[in-house]
């Protein structure tokens, strides 16, 4: 199943940039610059994006850490690596790193910053707790985890193609996160706030450690 997704999302990685400006209403490619703006980094951070896709919040990222941070993207899929590698060319702060989220492959406490955007919904069963757990061990005490994902959207056929992504979590586990997201990620972080981003299609929630 692992390899069947991992191929999945490596054909899928030609065209995800355009299917996400369509799900969330994003044609000026401004939600990742909203992203790394909330979270608050600064020169010299390490900030880590996982499943990272096609890269898109690596540059606004690396801009908010500048030349003597360091952004890491990771991703399990070859596919998006390689098409974020072609975004991220320029920028030297940036690393690119091919594992499973469920599995950090790093080091406790190393992290001022995690985000996540447009991607943890799609993470199956005991791989999403573990990337909650993940996420909590590697980022420094008191440091956020902002979640970027796609408020319910009004266009019949993009609120069916979301509903269908949902439902790759299992039907009972995706409704209940949608009901009940803060709840949800209560249960691993302390504080959990929601903000709600210019374009009205997406939402963030950020949650401290």
């Amino acid at each position: 199943m692992r390899k069947f997704r991992q191929k999945y999302y490596d054909y899928f990685s030609k065209f995800y940039d355009r299917f996400i400006a369509l799900h969330a209403s994003d044609k000026q490619g401004v939600l990742r610059d909203i992203l790394a703006e909330q979270t608050g980094a600064e020169p010299g951070d390490c900030v880590l994006d996982i499943c990272t896709g096609t890269g898109a919040a690596l540059r606004p990222l690396a801009g908010r850490v500048g030349a003597e941070g360091l952004v890491v993207g990771l991703d399990f899929s070859s596919g998006m690596l390689a098409a974020a590698r072609e975004k991220t060319r320029a920028d030297n702060q940036v690393c690119l790193v091919q594992a499973d989220c469920g599995r950090l492959p790093f080091k406790a406490g190393v992290f001022s910053v995690v985000t996540c955007s447009h991607a943890f919904y799609e993470l199956k069963g005991a791989t999403q707790v573990n990337t909650l757990d993940e996420i909590k061990r590697c980022l420094k005490p008191g440091k956020p985890f902002l979640m970027m994902e796609h408020e319910v959207p009004e266009n019949r056929l993009v609120r069916l193609l979301f509903h269908i992504r949902l439902m790759s979590m299992g039907r009972e586990r995706a409704l209940q996160i949608l009901k009940h997201e803060a709840g949800f990620l209560n249960q691993y972080f302390p504080q959990v706030t929601k903000s709600a981003v210019v374009t009205g299609k997406s939402k963030i929630y950020i949650c401290w450690t």
